[in-house]
C-alpha cells in the first residue's frame, strides 16, 4: 500500500517534469494557462486539508505580483476601499509608509504628528513582528491591514531601529490619521517655513492657502520647503505642488516599457508663482512624490537642496479596480527628473550635503514645538472670535509666542538652521554668480 502511495507519486511528478519540458510549452502560448490549471486541480484534489478555489486564485494573483517588484500588488476588496481612503481622507491606524526593502518590512517614512511618529518610528526602520506573529515574507497589504485597526485599540511592534543592534517591542495605540498635509511658521521677518507630511488629493490646495494667508501680510523673502520623511503620495499632486514655484519647463516625465509610452509634465507661468528665494530639506525618509518636487528644483536651479540623500522609489504605480470590487496597484513606468536623472534606486543628492544632529535642548521647551489646530491650513476659525474680542495685548501674546516656537524650532533642528542662513544670502550669492 505504502509502496502504491510512493509509485503514484513518482509518476505524478514525473509527468509533471516531462510536460514542464517539453517543447510544447513554447509553441504554445496557453500552455502555462492549462499547467496552472493543472496544478490547482491537483491541489485541491489532493492538499491535506480543504481549501477554496477562491482562496488558491488570490493567493496565486498575490504571488504573481509579488515577484514582480516591493510595490505592485493584489489588493482585495476590502483593501481597495482601504487605499481609497489613504488618499482621499481620515482612517484608523498609526500613521506609518511602509515597503519592502530587501524582502523586510520596512518604515519608508512615518506620518508627522501621528501615534508611529510620537512613538519614535524613523525612515529605515525595519518591522520584525506585528502583535507577536512574524512579519518576514509578509505582503504590503498584509502588513498593512495588521497594523491598521479602530481608534484606541493598541498594536505591537517588533522594531529594529537603524542605529540599534538588538530589536525592541514598541505599543502603539491607534488613532485617527488626518488628511491634512501642511504647515507654516513664520522663522524670521520674511522667510517662512513650509512643511510637506505627504503629498493627499488637497496637498495643494492646502499650501496654495498658506502661502497666500501669509503674503497677504507679509513680503515673502525667502522660503524653507521641508520635505524630510515625506513618504510621498499622489502623482498630480506633487507636479502642481511643484509648479507653485517654476513658471516654465519640465517637471517630471513617465517613462513605461514602450516608447511612446512617455508621459511629460510640464510647468505653467500662472500669477500666483512663488518666486523668492528657497531652499527645500531632505532625507532618507522623503520618497517618490517627495523626490519628484527636489528633483523638479534642482535640475530647474530653482533652489537649493539640502539635507540628505533620498529613499530612492523612483517607480509610478496605477491602481486598476477589477469587475468583483478588488483590485491590482501595477508598476507601469519609471520617473525621471528634467534632466533625465531616474530617482530608482538612487536617488536625490543634495547640492549641500549635510546630517541632522539631535538637539540637546531643555524638555521644557518642547511645548513650543508642538502643533496645534491653529497651525493646521484649512483649520476652522471659532465662531465667537477669539476670548475678549481679540484686543491688541492678545495680538501681543500671540506674536511673542510664535516668535519663541521658531525660535525653538531653529534651537533643536541644525539642519533648519543652516537652511535659513543659506535661503538669506541666496540672492546675494547669486549676484556674486551672476545668475
Amino acid at each position: 500500500m505504502r509502496l502504491s502511495h510512493m509509485v503514484g507519486t513518482a509518476l505524478l511528478l514525473g509527468t509533471l517534469l516531462v510536460t514542464s519540458g517539453s517543447s510544447l510549452a513554447e509553441s504554445d502560448p496557453y500552455e502555462s494557462l492549462r499547467r496552472f490549471s493543472q496544478v490547482l486541480d491537483m491541489v485541491e484534489e489532493n492538499y491535506v486539508n480543504k481549501i477554496d478555489r477562491n482562496a488558491l486564485i488570490n493567493g496565486a494573483i498575490e504571488g504573481m505580483l509579488q515577484e514582480l517588484d516591493p510595490h505592485s500588488t493584489y489588493m482585495s476588496k476590502e483593501d481597495f476601499e482601504v487605499t481609497q481612503q489613504d488618499l482621499s481622507g481620515k482612517f484608523g491606524g498609526i500613521g506609518i509608509q511602509i515597503g519592502i526593502k530587501e524582502k523586510r518590512l520596512t518604515v519608508i517614512a512615518p506620518i508627522e504628528d501621528t501615534p508611529a511618529y510620537k512613538a519614535g518610528l524613523k525612515a529605515g526602520d525595519i518591522i520584525f513582528e506585528i502583535d507577536g506573529e512574524s512579519a518576514l515574507d509578509i505582503t504590503l497589504m498584509e502588513a498593512v491591514n495588521r497594523i491598521r485597526g479602530p481608534k484606541g485599540t493598541p498594536v505591537t511592534l517588533t522594531i529594529l531601529h537603524k542605529d540599534s543592534s538588538r530589536p525592541e517591542k514598541v505599543k502603539i495605540i491607534r488613532g485617527i490619521i488626518p488628511a491634512i498635509s501642511v504647515k507654516t511658521q513664520e522663522l524670521a521677518p520674511g522667510y517662512l517655513y513650509l512643511r510637506l507630511t505627504d503629498f493627499k488629493a488637497n496637498t495643494v490646495q492646502d499650501m496654495r492657502k498658506a502661502l497666500n494667508n501669509y503674503t497677504r501680510n507679509h513680503e515673502l523673502r525667502g522660503l524653507i520647503m521641508d520635505l524630510r520623511s515625506n513618504p510621498g503620495g499622489i502623482l498630480s499632486q506633487a507636479v502642481d505642488v511643484a509648479d507653485v514655484f517654476l513658471s516654465k519647463g519640465l517637471i517630471v516625465y513617465t517613462q513605461g516599457r514602450d516608447a511612446d509610452s512617455r508621459r511629460e509634465f510640464m510647468a505653467h507661468d500662472q500669477r500666483s508663482d512663488i518666486t523668492c528665494p528657497m531652499v527645500v530639506l531632505i532625507n532618507s525618509g522623503s520618497a517618490s512624490a517627495s523626490e519628484i518636487v527636489a528633483g523638479a528644483l534642482q535640475d530647474q536651479k530653482r533652489a537649493l537642496i539640502m539635507g540628505e540623500k533620498s529613499f530612492g522609489k523612483g517607480s509610478v504605480q496605477t491602481i486598476i479596480p477589477m469587475a468583483d470590487g478588488s483590485g491590482i496597484k501595477l508598476t507601469i513606468a519609471l520617473y525621471y527628473t528634467p534632466n533625465g536623472r531616474s530617482i530608482q534606486a538612487e536617488g536625490i543628492v543634495p547640492d549641500i550635503e549635510y546630517a541632522f544632529v539631535p538637539s540637546q535642548a531643555a524638555d521644557e521647551d518642547q511645548e513650543l514645538l508642538e502643533f496645534r489646530e491653529e497651525d493646521f491650513a484649512r483649520h476652522l476659525e471659532n465662531p465667537n472670535g477669539r476670548k475678549n474680542g481679540s484686543s491688541t495685548t492678545d495680538h501681543a501674546v500671540l506674536q511673542e509666542q510664535d516668535k519663541q516656537k521658531a525660535k525653538a524650532m531653529l534651537a533643536r533642528d541644525n539642519q533648519l538652521r543652516l537652511a535659513l542662513e543659506f535661503v538669506k544670502q541666496l540672492p546675494r550669492i547669486s549676484q556674486i554668480h551672476g545668475e
